[in-house]
């Protein structure tokens, strides 16, 4: 994976923390990940199509997306419920809309994202490497991970 298509989402994820959820938030060094589990119970999911396709993963404990929703909503939220998942799909739409900006390549649509609640894994595309980039705020860990390829030609 051409480490140009991981870069905005990086930049992004800092971008929107430091100005519009003002929440500290510092990178890990991105490493290969191995299986398809999520390392977290929630995660937003990103899918991404054209000249490149695959998915973008946030997953983040309970704690950390109370710490994000309330951050995002300006009042606290301590519950699992629709307006904390939507602050979390929010977040995760801001990143990727961010990310598209500086993305290298330009014939791409970006989902809405998906925001999962629960025990699951994630299905990424095949035969590709998936690069798990690990963020700490003051409550905890997200994990972004991102697994794109260029379309065949």
């Amino acid at each position: 994976m051409d480490p140009n298509y991981i870069k905005p989402f990086v930049i992004a994820a800092k971008r929107i923390f430091e100005t519009m959820i003002t929440v500290p938030f510092s990178l890990g060094k991105p490493v290969l990940k191995t299986s398809n589990e999520v390392p977290h119970e929630i995660s937003s999911i990103i899918g991404i199509s054209g000249n490149v396709s695959g998915c973008v993963v946030l997953s983040l404990s309970e704690e950390v997306a109370f710490q994000l929703a309330s951050a995002l909503i300006g009042e606290e939220v301590n519950a699992l419920d629709e307006d904390c998942t939507d602050a979390i799909g929010e977040i995760a739409n801001m990143i990727a809309g961010n990310a598209k900006t500086d993305f290298p390549s330009k014939d791409n649509s970006i989902s809405v994202p998906s925001v999962v609640v629960g025990k699951h894994k994630v299905t990424y595309p095949s035969g590709i490497p998936i690069i798990t980039i690990p963020c700490k705020t003051d409550k905890g860990e997200i994990i972004i991970e991102v697994a794109l390829k260029e379309k065949e030609a």
